[in-house]
């Protein structure tokens, strides 16, 4: 085997975008994916590329949201001329949106902190009337908003559908409807053997954790801390509407199909990643607000799904020193690092690169550390 082999376990988008980029660079990449019944948040999550809000008391987090989503033009120019595949990426900025003076101002001082902290993450803090003359379908019940040029969107299942292609034309090798139930050195302490539920089993001297839900119990067996929960979030889509909403906002953002999507909610529900009538209707609700053009518009469908959360929302990267060449990567923001986490992680974990200048602040440990509280870093 040659140093650049790397199994990568976890077919979402972040495993696929780090397995992307350690392909780019030339390594010989084996992508296990568990496939359809994987509590998939790729399938469900909302599209965002954002900035703004990333890292309050993080500033390596904020920093690392920011280069990421200036990475994503070049991300999505590649895989269109690679693969053919449009990820939709609209980058001109996004708006979140308050309805209340109070939260607008609250709002802004957590955005001024972040900034100040990260050496630049630009906002705007606008009232009514100076957000009404951008977004001029806003309702009259909110009160302001705020605006970072570096905010975007893209289509996710379109994301994830191009990385996948563009490994196959990268020489990748992926193998679908896989569940990983071990992770472990075998033989030569330079190979790795990841073995599914089924006991199959692969071979390589790097392996990479990107499984989500399932780091928690893969992480411990090659010496690495991943203590991730799941998350669920609510999403609804209306029917093609005429185009009105020019930039997403949190609470909702227009496909270039024209559908309309709100969400998105946080529940602690365990694995369950099902709907419910009271969530939906609240989201409907504050859908209404934001937008009254939505009063008559009609949902075609609602999902659920399980979002990777840390206990500080901001994501986990790390080598193991007890395993080196073991890896894991875990992030509830899959869509907008993920120009960063192939171009910079791929060649990383493939073992192309030095470790990042400051990750080791990113490391799974820092949850053992009582003296670091980083409550409010997502």
């Amino acid at each position: 085997m040659q140093p650049s082999e790397v199994i990568v376990v976890g077919g979402g988008l972040v495993g696929a975008a780090i397995a992307y980029g350690a392909a780019t660079a030339g390594a010989a990449v084996t992508l296990l994916d568990q496939g359809d019944i994987a509590h998939r948040a790729s399938r469900g999550n909302f599209g965002l590329v954002w900035v703004q809000s990333k890292g309050n008391g993080f500033p390596g987090y904020a920093r690392w949201s920011r280069d990421a989503a200036a990475s994503w033009p070049q991300l999505a120019k590649e895989l269109l001329e690679l693969t053919g595949v449009d990820v939709a990426l609209e980058n001109g900025g996004g708006f979140w949106v308050g309805f209340s003076d109070a939260e607008v101002q609250a709002r802004g001082a957590m955005l001024a902190r972040i900034s100040a902290a990260a050496g630049g993450v630009p906002y705007e803090v606008l009232d009514h009337e100076e957000l009404k003359a951008r977004l001029p379908a806003i309702g009259p019940t909110v009160a302001g908003g705020t605006f970072c040029p570096l905010d975007g969107q893209v289509n996710p299942l379109l994301t994830l559908h191009a990385l996948h292609a563009g490994l196959k034309k990268r020489g990748a090798s992926i193998v679908s409807g896989v569940d990983i139930a071990t992770v472990a050195r075998r033989g030569s302490r330079d190979e790795f053997e990841a073995t599914s539920t089924v006991g199959r089993r692969w071979r390589a001297p790097r392996i990479v954790l990107a499984a989500g839900l399932s780091n928690r119990e893969l992480a411990p067996q090659v010496g690495l801390h991943a203590p991730v929960s799941p998350s669920r979030g609510q999403v609804l889509i209306t029917e093609r509407l005429r185009p009105f909403l020019p930039f997403p906002t949190n609470k909702a953002r227009q496909t270039r199909e024209g559908t309309v999507q709100l969400g998105s909610s946080t529940e602690d529900v365990g694995l369950d990643d099902s709907t419910t009538v009271p969530v939906i209707e609240a989201l409907a609700k504050r859908g209404v607000a934001t937008f009254p053009v939505l009063a008559t518009a009609r949902v075609v469908r609602a999902w659920g799904a399980l979002r990777v959360m840390t206990p500080d929302g901001a994501p986990i990267y790390q080598e193991s020193s007890s395993h080196p060449g073991a890896f894991v990567a875990t992030s509830h923001s899959g869509v907008s690092l993920a120009a960063a986490h192939a171009y910079t992680l791929g060649p990383w974990m493939a073992g192309f690169t030095e470790e990042p200048e400051g990750f080791a602040e990113f490391a799974g440990e820092r949850y053992l550390d009582p003296v670091r509280s980083l409550s409010n870093a997502h």
